[in-house]
């Protein structure tokens, strides 16, 4: 993208939306791999304590059978019980809402969380299911056939892609 959006400001916009919740003592959750890198940087901003989880949602994804098995699948990491946590569960791009159902759909096979917030890098359009995210950092419209992907972990950018490109 010529006029790339400045991920720094959006995850600092994210860590003031997000100030609110540090009294609930929440725990943060980062989706593999993008959502975990956002993950991270929020984490730091915040200075959240208890350590940061991630999820790989590959096996609980509603279309596995179809897409077969990742090659990369990671193991989920969650290092404290979700029982009756906040969770601030973060993603870096929401599109149709199938991975954060999975994800949801994991983190209750680890327990019953007391709420779970939903953050997320870029907000687009495209929704299947009926998800919003009440953390955003970028809300995008794009025309079909474009994707967003996140570069990372170390500088994280995002760049616009078209379909099979």
């Amino acid at each position: 993208m010529s006029d790339a959006p400045d991920v720094a400001q959006a995850l600092a916009r994210m860590a003031e939306q997000l100030r609110p919740l540090l009294d609930r003592r929440p725990l943060m959750i980062g989706i593999h791999t993008g959502g975990a890198w956002v993950a991270n940087r929020l984490h730091g901003l915040l200075g959240l304590t208890d350590p940061l989880g991630t999820l790989d949602i590959s096996f609980y994804r509603d279309d596995f059978t179809r897409i077969g098995m990742n090659p990369q699948v990671r193991a989920s990491h969650l290092p404290v019980s979700v029982e009756d946590r906040h969770v601030i569960l973060v993603d870096d791009v929401l599109h149709t809402g199938r991975t954060i159902r999975a994800a949801l759909n994991e983190i209750f096979d680890y327990g019953r969380p007391a709420s779970v917030t939903l953050a997320v890098l870029v907000d687009r359009e495209g929704r299947e299911l009926p998800i919003s995210a009440q953390v955003v950092g970028l809300p995008m419209k794009l025309a079909s056939g474009q994707h967003v992907k996140l570069a990372g972990p170390d500088s994280l950018a995002l760049t616009l892609q078209e379909a099979g490109g």
